[in-house]
Protein backbone atom coordinates (compact mmCIF):
# COMPACT_ATOMS: atom_id res chain seq x y z
CA UNK A 1 0.00 0.00 0.00
CA UNK A 2 3.04 2.31 -0.03
CA UNK A 3 2.17 3.33 -3.58
CA UNK A 4 -1.54 3.86 -2.90
CA UNK A 5 -3.49 6.89 -1.73
CA UNK A 6 -3.78 7.75 1.97
CA UNK A 7 -7.36 6.40 2.08
CA UNK A 8 -6.57 2.73 2.94
CA UNK A 9 -4.22 3.74 5.74
CA UNK A 10 -6.74 6.19 7.16
CA UNK A 11 -9.44 3.51 7.02
CA UNK A 12 -7.22 1.03 8.84
CA UNK A 13 -6.40 3.68 11.46
CA UNK A 14 -10.08 4.41 12.09
CA UNK A 15 -10.90 0.71 12.36
CA UNK A 16 -8.08 0.04 14.82
CA UNK A 17 -9.01 2.99 17.02
CA UNK A 18 -12.64 1.81 17.16
CA UNK A 19 -11.50 -1.73 17.91
CA UNK A 20 -9.14 -0.52 20.64
CA UNK A 21 -12.00 1.44 22.25
CA UNK A 22 -14.15 -1.70 22.13
CA UNK A 23 -11.28 -3.70 23.66
CA UNK A 24 -10.91 -1.24 26.55
CA UNK A 25 -14.65 -1.28 27.30
CA UNK A 26 -14.88 -5.07 27.02
CA UNK A 27 -11.93 -5.66 29.33
CA UNK A 28 -13.35 -3.23 31.88
CA UNK A 29 -16.73 -4.95 31.83
CA UNK A 30 -15.08 -8.37 31.90
CA UNK A 31 -13.15 -8.03 35.18
CA UNK A 32 -12.03 -4.40 35.56
CA UNK A 33 -8.68 -5.12 33.81
CA UNK A 34 -7.67 -7.69 36.43
CA UNK A 35 -6.99 -10.22 33.67
CA UNK A 36 -4.16 -7.97 32.43
CA UNK A 37 -2.23 -8.24 35.67
CA UNK A 38 0.84 -10.44 35.78
CA UNK A 39 -0.82 -12.56 38.47
CA UNK A 40 -4.60 -12.55 38.17
CA UNK A 41 -5.60 -15.66 40.11
CA UNK A 42 -5.37 -19.43 39.69
CA UNK A 43 -5.53 -19.22 35.89
CA UNK A 44 -2.65 -16.74 35.44
CA UNK A 45 0.06 -19.14 34.30
CA UNK A 46 2.71 -18.46 31.66
CA UNK A 47 0.44 -19.75 28.88
CA UNK A 48 -2.39 -17.34 29.65
CA UNK A 49 0.02 -14.43 30.10
CA UNK A 50 1.60 -15.11 26.71
CA UNK A 51 -1.74 -15.44 24.93
CA UNK A 52 -3.19 -12.37 26.63
CA UNK A 53 -0.26 -10.04 26.01
CA UNK A 54 0.42 -11.14 22.42
CA UNK A 55 -3.22 -10.62 21.54
CA UNK A 56 -3.53 -7.28 23.33
CA UNK A 57 -0.34 -5.97 21.68
CA UNK A 58 -1.59 -6.80 18.19
CA UNK A 59 -4.16 -4.00 18.14
CA UNK A 60 -1.89 -1.06 19.12
CA UNK A 61 0.87 -2.32 16.81
CA UNK A 62 -1.51 -2.29 13.82
CA UNK A 63 -2.72 1.14 14.94
CA UNK A 64 0.84 2.51 14.98
CA UNK A 65 1.50 1.06 11.52
CA UNK A 66 -1.67 2.46 9.93
CA UNK A 67 -1.57 5.85 11.63
CA UNK A 68 2.14 6.27 10.86
CA UNK A 69 1.77 5.65 7.13
CA UNK A 70 -1.46 7.67 7.06
CA UNK A 71 0.30 10.71 8.49
CA UNK A 72 3.21 10.29 6.05
CA UNK A 73 0.98 9.87 3.00
CA UNK A 74 -1.11 12.92 3.82
CA UNK A 75 2.02 14.98 4.48
CA UNK A 76 3.84 14.13 1.24
CA UNK A 77 0.65 14.50 -0.79
CA UNK A 78 0.53 14.05 -4.56
CA UNK A 79 2.77 14.95 -7.49
CA UNK A 80 2.61 15.01 -11.28
CA UNK A 81 4.58 12.24 -13.01
CA UNK A 82 4.86 12.34 -16.78
CA UNK A 83 3.06 9.41 -18.35
CA UNK A 84 1.14 8.66 -15.13
CA UNK A 85 -0.52 11.97 -14.32
CA UNK A 86 -1.16 13.06 -10.75
CA UNK A 87 -0.36 10.20 -8.38
CA UNK A 88 0.56 9.84 -4.70
CA UNK A 89 4.15 10.94 -4.22
CA UNK A 90 6.45 7.90 -4.76
CA UNK A 91 8.60 6.90 -1.82
CA UNK A 92 11.77 7.90 -3.70
CA UNK A 93 10.69 11.57 -3.38
CA UNK A 94 9.83 11.42 0.32
CA UNK A 95 11.94 13.37 2.82
CA UNK A 96 14.70 11.31 4.41
CA UNK A 97 12.97 11.07 7.78
CA UNK A 98 9.96 9.48 6.10
CA UNK A 99 12.06 7.09 4.03
CA UNK A 100 13.83 6.01 7.21
CA UNK A 101 10.46 5.32 8.86
CA UNK A 102 9.33 2.79 6.21
CA UNK A 103 11.31 -0.18 7.53
CA UNK A 104 10.43 0.32 11.24
CA UNK A 105 6.73 0.63 10.40
CA UNK A 106 6.86 -2.51 8.26
CA UNK A 107 8.64 -4.40 11.06
CA UNK A 108 5.93 -3.30 13.49
CA UNK A 109 3.28 -4.59 11.10
CA UNK A 110 5.09 -7.90 10.59
CA UNK A 111 5.42 -8.42 14.36
CA UNK A 112 1.71 -7.69 14.80
CA UNK A 113 0.92 -10.20 12.07
CA UNK A 114 3.11 -12.85 13.69
CA UNK A 115 1.27 -12.29 16.99
CA UNK A 116 -2.02 -12.73 15.18
CA UNK A 117 -0.85 -16.05 13.73
CA UNK A 118 0.17 -17.16 17.24
CA UNK A 119 -3.41 -16.49 18.35
CA UNK A 120 -4.97 -18.27 15.37
CA UNK A 121 -2.69 -21.29 15.71
CA UNK A 122 -3.46 -21.61 19.42
CA UNK A 123 -7.19 -21.60 18.76
CA UNK A 124 -6.86 -24.19 16.00
CA UNK A 125 -4.72 -26.52 18.13
CA UNK A 126 -6.89 -26.09 21.20
CA UNK A 127 -10.20 -26.83 19.44
CA UNK A 128 -8.62 -29.91 17.84
CA UNK A 129 -7.40 -31.00 21.28
CA UNK A 130 -10.79 -30.38 22.86
CA UNK A 131 -12.59 -32.43 20.25
CA UNK A 132 -10.13 -35.35 20.41
CA UNK A 133 -9.09 -35.41 24.06
CA UNK A 134 -11.52 -38.03 25.35
CA UNK A 135 -9.42 -39.40 28.18
CA UNK A 136 -9.71 -37.93 31.63
CA UNK A 137 -5.95 -37.68 32.14
CA UNK A 138 -5.10 -35.98 28.85
CA UNK A 139 -3.53 -32.63 29.60
CA UNK A 140 -3.38 -29.75 27.11
CA UNK A 141 0.11 -28.80 28.20
CA UNK A 142 1.42 -32.34 27.61
CA UNK A 143 -0.43 -32.95 24.36
CA UNK A 144 0.91 -33.04 20.81
CA UNK A 145 -1.35 -30.09 19.91
CA UNK A 146 0.37 -27.90 22.48
CA UNK A 147 3.80 -28.84 21.09
CA UNK A 148 2.62 -28.02 17.57
CA UNK A 149 1.44 -24.63 18.80
CA UNK A 150 4.80 -23.91 20.47
CA UNK A 151 6.82 -24.81 17.36
CA UNK A 152 4.45 -23.00 15.00
CA UNK A 153 4.40 -19.88 17.17
CA UNK A 154 8.19 -19.71 17.26
CA UNK A 155 8.31 -20.03 13.48
CA UNK A 156 5.72 -17.27 13.03
CA UNK A 157 7.49 -14.89 15.41
CA UNK A 158 10.82 -15.43 13.62
CA UNK A 159 9.97 -15.68 9.94
CA UNK A 160 7.68 -12.65 9.55
CA UNK A 161 10.20 -10.05 10.82
CA UNK A 162 12.98 -11.97 9.01
CA UNK A 163 11.19 -11.64 5.66
CA UNK A 164 10.73 -7.94 6.33
CA UNK A 165 14.43 -7.40 7.01
CA UNK A 166 15.66 -9.49 4.05
CA UNK A 167 13.49 -7.64 1.51
CA UNK A 168 14.05 -4.12 2.84
CA UNK A 169 15.96 -2.82 -0.19
CA UNK A 170 12.77 -2.07 -2.14
CA UNK A 171 9.86 -0.79 0.01
CA UNK A 172 7.26 -1.84 -2.59
CA UNK A 173 8.59 -5.39 -2.84
CA UNK A 174 9.08 -5.41 0.91
CA UNK A 175 5.41 -4.75 1.54
CA UNK A 176 4.38 -7.24 -1.14
CA UNK A 177 6.46 -10.03 0.43
CA UNK A 178 5.04 -9.23 3.88
CA UNK A 179 1.52 -9.59 2.49
CA UNK A 180 2.39 -12.75 0.59
CA UNK A 181 4.17 -14.60 3.42
CA UNK A 182 1.70 -13.52 6.08
CA UNK A 183 -1.33 -14.47 4.00
CA UNK A 184 0.10 -17.88 3.11
CA UNK A 185 0.55 -18.67 6.80
CA UNK A 186 -2.87 -17.32 7.78
CA UNK A 187 -4.59 -19.01 4.84
CA UNK A 188 -3.24 -22.42 5.86
CA UNK A 189 -4.50 -21.92 9.42
CA UNK A 190 -7.92 -20.80 8.19
CA UNK A 191 -8.24 -23.78 5.86
CA UNK A 192 -7.29 -26.15 8.69
CA UNK A 193 -10.06 -24.56 10.75
CA UNK A 194 -12.75 -25.70 8.31
CA UNK A 195 -12.75 -29.36 9.47
CA UNK A 196 -13.17 -28.12 13.04
CA UNK A 197 -16.26 -26.15 12.06
CA UNK A 198 -17.61 -29.09 10.09
CA UNK A 199 -17.30 -31.64 12.91
CA UNK A 200 -18.14 -29.34 15.82
CA UNK A 201 -21.95 -29.91 15.71
CA UNK A 202 -21.40 -33.67 16.06
CA UNK A 203 -19.02 -32.96 18.95
CA UNK A 204 -21.72 -30.91 20.69
CA UNK A 205 -24.25 -33.71 20.24
CA UNK A 206 -21.80 -36.14 21.82
CA UNK A 207 -21.29 -33.82 24.78
CA UNK A 208 -25.05 -33.51 25.16
CA UNK A 209 -25.44 -37.29 25.30
CA UNK A 210 -22.67 -37.48 27.91
CA UNK A 211 -24.58 -35.14 30.19
CA UNK A 212 -22.50 -31.97 30.01
CA UNK A 213 -24.36 -29.18 31.81
CA UNK A 214 -26.54 -26.83 29.78
CA UNK A 215 -24.57 -23.57 30.39
CA UNK A 216 -21.40 -25.22 29.05
CA UNK A 217 -23.25 -26.53 25.98
CA UNK A 218 -24.71 -23.09 25.30
CA UNK A 219 -21.29 -21.51 25.67
CA UNK A 220 -19.70 -23.99 23.27
CA UNK A 221 -22.52 -23.49 20.76
CA UNK A 222 -22.08 -19.72 20.96
CA UNK A 223 -18.35 -20.06 20.35
CA UNK A 224 -19.10 -22.27 17.35
CA UNK A 225 -21.35 -19.61 15.81
CA UNK A 226 -18.76 -16.91 16.50
CA UNK A 227 -16.08 -19.05 14.87
CA UNK A 228 -18.23 -19.39 11.73
CA UNK A 229 -18.50 -15.62 11.43
CA UNK A 230 -14.83 -15.10 12.24
CA UNK A 231 -13.64 -17.56 9.59
CA UNK A 232 -15.65 -15.69 6.93
CA UNK A 233 -14.01 -12.38 7.86
CA UNK A 234 -10.63 -14.06 8.11
CA UNK A 235 -11.01 -15.27 4.53
CA UNK A 236 -11.92 -11.69 3.56
CA UNK A 237 -8.73 -10.44 5.17
CA UNK A 238 -6.41 -13.16 3.85
CA UNK A 239 -7.66 -13.35 0.25
CA UNK A 240 -7.70 -9.57 -0.21
CA UNK A 241 -4.11 -9.03 0.91
CA UNK A 242 -2.95 -12.25 -0.77
CA UNK A 243 -4.07 -10.88 -4.14
CA UNK A 244 -2.16 -7.66 -3.51
CA UNK A 245 0.91 -9.61 -2.37
CA UNK A 246 0.99 -11.96 -5.37
CA UNK A 247 0.49 -9.07 -7.77
CA UNK A 248 3.16 -7.03 -5.99
CA UNK A 249 5.97 -9.58 -6.34
CA UNK A 250 5.39 -9.99 -10.08
CA UNK A 251 7.45 -7.94 -12.57
CA UNK A 252 4.31 -6.24 -13.95
CA UNK A 253 1.46 -5.31 -11.65
CA UNK A 254 -2.08 -5.47 -12.98
CA UNK A 255 -4.00 -4.79 -9.77
CA UNK A 256 -1.70 -2.56 -7.75
CA UNK A 257 -1.48 -0.13 -10.68
CA UNK A 258 -5.24 0.54 -10.42
CA UNK A 259 -6.19 2.62 -7.40
CA UNK A 260 -9.75 1.30 -7.26
CA UNK A 261 -8.83 -2.36 -6.95
CA UNK A 262 -5.84 -1.83 -4.68
CA UNK A 263 -7.79 0.41 -2.31
CA UNK A 264 -10.86 -1.85 -2.35
CA UNK A 265 -8.84 -4.94 -1.47
CA UNK A 266 -6.86 -3.08 1.18
CA UNK A 267 -10.04 -1.77 2.85
CA UNK A 268 -11.68 -5.21 2.73
CA UNK A 269 -8.55 -6.65 4.34
CA UNK A 270 -8.76 -4.06 7.10
CA UNK A 271 -12.41 -4.88 7.79
CA UNK A 272 -11.62 -8.60 7.88
CA UNK A 273 -8.72 -8.35 10.33
CA UNK A 274 -10.51 -5.98 12.72
CA UNK A 275 -13.79 -7.93 12.86
CA UNK A 276 -12.02 -11.28 13.31
CA UNK A 277 -9.84 -9.78 16.03
CA UNK A 278 -12.90 -8.40 17.84
CA UNK A 279 -14.56 -11.84 17.78
CA UNK A 280 -11.36 -13.35 19.15
CA UNK A 281 -11.57 -10.91 22.06
CA UNK A 282 -15.12 -12.06 22.83
CA UNK A 283 -14.05 -15.74 22.74
CA UNK A 284 -10.88 -15.30 24.79
CA UNK A 285 -12.58 -13.16 27.43
CA UNK A 286 -16.26 -14.17 27.40
CA UNK A 287 -18.57 -11.97 29.43
CA UNK A 288 -21.55 -13.35 31.33
CA UNK A 289 -24.58 -11.00 31.19
CA UNK A 290 -26.34 -13.03 33.88
CA UNK A 291 -23.34 -12.88 36.19
CA UNK A 292 -22.81 -9.16 35.60
CA UNK A 293 -26.48 -8.43 36.30
CA UNK A 294 -26.46 -10.58 39.46
CA UNK A 295 -23.30 -8.87 40.71
CA UNK A 296 -24.85 -5.47 40.04
CA UNK A 297 -28.01 -6.41 41.94
CA UNK A 298 -25.99 -7.75 44.88
CA UNK A 299 -23.94 -4.57 45.04
CA UNK A 300 -27.09 -2.45 44.90
CA UNK A 301 -28.79 -4.48 47.64
CA UNK A 302 -25.71 -4.23 49.84
CA UNK A 303 -25.69 -0.46 49.52
CA UNK A 304 -29.41 -0.34 50.32
CA UNK A 305 -28.98 -2.60 53.35
CA UNK A 306 -26.14 -0.48 54.66
CA UNK A 307 -28.26 2.65 54.28
CA UNK A 308 -31.25 1.11 56.10
CA UNK A 309 -29.36 -0.84 58.79
CA UNK A 310 -29.79 0.41 62.40
CA UNK A 311 -26.95 2.32 63.92
CA UNK A 312 -24.69 0.94 66.63
CA UNK A 313 -26.46 3.10 69.22
CA UNK A 314 -29.87 1.68 68.26
CA UNK A 315 -28.47 -1.84 68.46
CA UNK A 316 -27.12 -1.24 71.98
CA UNK A 317 -30.41 0.29 73.15
CA UNK A 318 -32.35 -2.68 71.82
CA UNK A 319 -29.97 -5.08 73.57
CA UNK A 320 -30.47 -3.19 76.85
CA UNK A 321 -34.24 -3.20 76.42
CA UNK A 322 -34.34 -6.93 75.76
CA UNK A 323 -32.22 -7.66 78.82
CA UNK A 324 -34.64 -5.66 80.96
CA UNK A 325 -37.58 -7.73 79.69
CA UNK A 326 -35.74 -10.94 80.45
CA UNK A 327 -34.97 -9.78 84.02
CA UNK A 328 -38.61 -8.86 84.72
CA UNK A 329 -39.93 -12.03 83.11
CA UNK A 330 -42.04 -10.15 80.61
CA UNK A 331 -42.54 -10.92 76.92
CA UNK A 332 -40.42 -8.78 74.67
CA UNK A 333 -42.30 -7.36 71.67
CA UNK A 334 -40.96 -8.67 68.40
CA UNK A 335 -39.22 -6.31 66.02
CA UNK A 336 -38.09 -6.94 62.52
CA UNK A 337 -34.60 -5.86 61.53
CA UNK A 338 -32.83 -5.65 58.21
CA UNK A 339 -30.69 -8.44 56.88
CA UNK A 340 -27.70 -7.19 58.85
CA UNK A 341 -29.41 -8.07 62.15
CA UNK A 342 -31.48 -11.12 61.23
CA UNK A 343 -29.34 -13.33 63.43
CA UNK A 344 -29.89 -11.02 66.42
CA UNK A 345 -33.68 -11.04 65.91
CA UNK A 346 -33.81 -14.81 65.74
CA UNK A 347 -31.67 -15.15 68.89
CA UNK A 348 -33.69 -12.75 71.03
CA UNK A 349 -37.20 -13.63 69.86
CA UNK A 350 -38.72 -16.28 72.18
CA UNK A 351 -41.54 -17.07 69.75
CA UNK A 352 -39.27 -18.68 67.17
CA UNK A 353 -38.95 -22.46 67.57
CA UNK A 354 -37.36 -25.14 65.42
CA UNK A 355 -39.15 -28.40 64.75
CA UNK A 356 -36.53 -31.18 65.00
CA UNK A 357 -38.55 -33.44 62.73
CA UNK A 358 -38.35 -30.90 59.88
CA UNK A 359 -34.57 -31.11 59.78
CA UNK A 360 -32.96 -33.30 57.10
CA UNK A 361 -29.52 -34.81 57.31
CA UNK A 362 -27.43 -34.13 54.19
CA UNK A 363 -25.04 -36.95 53.24
CA UNK A 364 -21.42 -36.05 53.89
CA UNK A 365 -19.19 -35.57 50.85
CA UNK A 366 -15.67 -36.98 50.75
CA UNK A 367 -13.14 -35.28 48.50
CA UNK A 368 -9.90 -36.70 47.08
CA UNK A 369 -7.54 -34.00 45.72
CA UNK A 370 -5.56 -34.10 42.47
CA UNK A 371 -2.26 -35.92 42.87
CA UNK A 372 0.82 -36.17 40.68
CA UNK A 373 2.05 -39.67 39.97
CA UNK A 374 5.67 -40.74 39.69
CA UNK A 375 5.52 -40.76 35.86
CA UNK A 376 4.34 -37.15 35.77
CA UNK A 377 0.65 -37.81 35.01
CA UNK A 378 -2.05 -36.06 36.99
CA UNK A 379 -4.47 -38.28 38.91
CA UNK A 380 -7.59 -36.17 39.14
CA UNK A 381 -9.51 -36.10 42.40
CA UNK A 382 -12.90 -37.62 42.98
CA UNK A 383 -15.99 -36.80 45.00
CA UNK A 384 -17.77 -39.56 46.91
CA UNK A 385 -21.14 -38.86 48.50
CA UNK A 386 -22.47 -41.28 51.10
CA UNK A 387 -25.70 -42.80 49.91
CA UNK A 388 -24.72 -43.12 46.23
CA UNK A 389 -24.86 -46.67 44.96
CA UNK A 390 -21.81 -48.19 43.35
CA UNK A 391 -23.59 -48.19 40.00
CA UNK A 392 -24.41 -44.47 40.14
CA UNK A 393 -20.92 -43.65 41.36
CA UNK A 394 -19.42 -45.57 38.44
CA UNK A 395 -21.63 -43.66 36.01
CA UNK A 396 -20.54 -40.38 37.61
CA UNK A 397 -16.86 -41.23 37.29
CA UNK A 398 -17.31 -42.34 33.68
CA UNK A 399 -19.16 -39.14 32.81
CA UNK A 400 -16.57 -36.83 34.34
CA UNK A 401 -13.78 -38.87 32.77
CA UNK A 402 -14.77 -38.20 29.17
CA UNK A 403 -13.02 -34.85 28.97
CA UNK A 404 -12.28 -32.72 31.99
CA UNK A 405 -11.74 -29.62 29.84
CA UNK A 406 -15.29 -29.69 28.48
CA UNK A 407 -17.01 -29.59 31.86
CA UNK A 408 -17.32 -25.99 33.06
CA UNK A 409 -15.55 -24.79 29.89
CA UNK A 410 -15.18 -21.00 29.69
CA UNK A 411 -12.43 -19.95 27.28
CA UNK A 412 -9.54 -21.40 25.18
CA UNK A 413 -7.02 -19.64 27.44
CA UNK A 414 -8.75 -20.02 30.83
CA UNK A 415 -6.88 -23.22 31.64
CA UNK A 416 -5.38 -24.41 34.90
CA UNK A 417 -1.67 -25.04 34.40
CA UNK A 418 -0.52 -28.14 36.23
CA UNK A 419 2.59 -27.50 38.24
Amino acid sequence: MSHSTPTPYLTWAIFTVIHFAFLIRHMWKFDRFRCLRWSSGPYSGAFKRLMTYTYILTVPLIAVYSMGFSAIKYDVGYMFVEGHGIIPTPWQFWPKKYRDAILPLNIIFSVAWSFEMVTHLEELCFWLFLMNAVKARQDWFRSTYFRVWVVGSLCAIVYMPLVTVLTRSDPLKNEAYIFLCGCLGDLSLTLWFLPVLWSFPAFLEGMKLEGVDLPTLLRLNTFHELNLIRVLFRFMFVISLLILGIDGVRPHQHINDHFFWSELLAILGGIGVIVSSAITLVIFFPRSPEGEYAAKQIKSSQKQSQAQAPTRREYELEELRSSQYRLTGGDMPTKTYDSGYDEYTRATSPSMKVDPESLQIVPAAKFAPNRRRSNGDIARGTVHIDGLTENNLAKHDELMGKNAYVHNFTSPIQLVEQS
